[in-house]
């Protein structure tokens, strides 16, 4: 498919069918008749309700509007297929049922235009279930060809450039973003019901904080004021824990100005949620349970497929902490190691590659990366993270080389990420100042968040904190290869 809907009437092979259709629209409104004034139509019924309960809508009167998607002319009578909202729904239109002005206008009409339809809910002969006209009328002029025969739009960067054509031909494009819909639905169900409360915090941040994730930067006028699109929720959220707030969660858009793959996109949508008097163990079993529960009311089952391999969400899922899982995928045992050298050592023996720096817990995350993360198909926990990684954790009070971290795997993605989080103010600006000179040294304008330390001097309670990207979530429940299959406007760069 060429990219035609760029500038359809200089392409060839539609440059005809436009040129056809605007004259059309010419002759339309020197008829004083132009679709395009009319700003109503009174819709009583749609496509997919007709076709599930035909039994009510049978032998009574209905007004329906869509676009038409295909045309059967039988001389003096014609079949159209009809998708509005819901679907698609047939209509037969008779000349000597719309009269012959009317259906002199309707033989006119082109694939793509937008009608309202009037008439009776019957059976065909052929056991169609149908719409049978009394009137039409043009709501609408589609003035570029939609792609031939219906499923014509392949070309995928087309495709999710033009989001709006890619709805009109694939359904199973609507449907999956219909059940997005629905899956956000149901995280705020199942939060809401734990007692958690939704909340909104600043897109927009003041400072540059030390965390990985590189920002987007813009600038305020009136405030003569460099500014940074957020790269996270936490520190924000919290602040509210500090206020009181128990449970808190936000369903926020995140923007990071790094690489672009099949599971990463600029902007993006996280889940991120707080609970007070709990730690990573107990985010662990919510997780566990709303992932659960989630499959099982948009799929209709905890056992789903997923680019031809099945995942048994249904549980219970596996856990084992990062020293275990190396252990039983890479054969090495993070207790062998004597001292940060020998870890090195251990790397190079395995051809893993670390630092020549690099301390026990980065060689762990090492071998991990290495040999783990692709095996972990089914749903599983992996916790106990080396404190090196795990900035904002807090340390596991047996073994202060561990936080209390755990991140979730799926299909060899990483789907998740929680903490029992760190609430003691003097470790948390000791590891901020750290991760801040990091980022320096990159070139980065990282500055230590005094207000957030601030928060947290006046206490924080023991708090589990959790956040996962709802993207993974849809491609996994829709069985979508890629982000931009869930993102109805992925980030492309312009052509040109």
């Amino acid at each position: 498919m060429s990219e035609h809907y760029q500038s359809a009437e200089n392409q060839p092979e539609y440059g005809d069918q436009v040129r056809i259709r605007r004259e059309k629209l010419s002759a339309l409104r020197e008829a004083g008749q132009d679709p395009f004034l009319r700003t109503t139509y009174p819709v009583t019924a749609h496509a997919l309700d007709i076709n599930d309960r035909f039994e009510e809508y049978e032998g009574k009167q209905v007004a329906i509007a869509g676009r038409i998607m295909s045309k059967r002319d039988m001389g003096k009578a014609g079949f159209i297929d009809v998708l509005d909202g819901s679907g698609r729904i047939q209509s037969y239109v008779r000349r000597d049922q719309i009269g012959d002005d009317s259906y002199a206008l309707f033989k006119k009409y082109d694939l793509g235009d937008i009608i309202g339809i009037t008439g009776e809910v019957f059976r065909t002969q052929k056991g169609q279930i149908s719409v049978k006209a009394e009137e039409v009328v043009l709501l609408s002029k589609s003035l570029l060809p939609l792609p031939e025969k219906f499923h014509g739009l392949k070309d995928m960067e087309l495709r999710y450039r033009q989001r709006y054509v890619d709805l009109i031909v694939n359904p199973e494009v609507r449907d999956t973003f219909v059940k997005r819909s629905q899956i956000l639905r149901e995280i705020r169900s199942y939060l809401d019901g734990l007692g958690y409360l939704e909340v909104e915090t600043p897109v927009l941040n003041t400072l540059e904080i030390g965390a990985a994730a590189r920002p987007f930067m813009t600038h305020h006028n009136t405030l003569d004021l460099d500014m940074y699109l957020r790269i996270e929720t936490e520190l924000h959220l919290k602040r509210l824990i500090v206020g009181g707030f128990e449970k808190v969660y936000e369903v926020g858009r995140i923007f990071r100005n790094e690489g672009m793959d099949t599971t990463h996109n600029p902007e993006f949508t996280t889940v991120e949620m707080y609970q007070a008097y709990t730690d990573f163990h107990g985010m662990m079993d919510l997780i566990e349970d709303m992932y659960v529960t989630i499959t099982r009311n948009i799929c209709g089952s905890d056992v789903i497929d997923y680019q031809g391999t099945e995942i048994h969400m249904g549980g219970p899922w596996e856990r084992l902490t990062m020293a275990e899982a190396v252990k039983k995928y890479a054969g090495v045992d993070y207790y062998s190691w004597a001292d940060d050298a020998a870890a090195r050592q251990c790397a190079r023996e395995h051809q893993v590659e670390t630092a020549d720096t690099a301390a026990k817990g980065d060689v762990l995350a090492a071998f991990f990366d290495a040999f783990v993360e692709d095996k972990l198909i089914q749903p599983t926990f992996i916790y106990d993270y080396p404190v090196e990684i795990s900035p904002l954790a807090k340390r596991k009070p047996e073994d202060p080389a561990f936080t209390e971290r755990f991140e979730y795997f799926i299909y060899c993605r990483e789907m998740g990420n929680a903490f029992s989080e760190l609430n003691d103010p003097i470790d948390q600006r000791d590891r901020f100042e750290r991760q801040v000179a990091a980022k320096r040294a990159q070139g980065a304008n990282a500055q230590v968040d005094e207000d957030f330390l601030t928060a947290m001097e006046y206490g924080m309670p023991p708090t589990g904190g959790l956040g996962f990207g709802v993207e993974r979530l849809v491609m996994l429940l829709t069985n979508s290869a890629s982000i931009r299959d869930v993102l109805l406007f992925p980030t492309m760069k312009p052509l040109g």
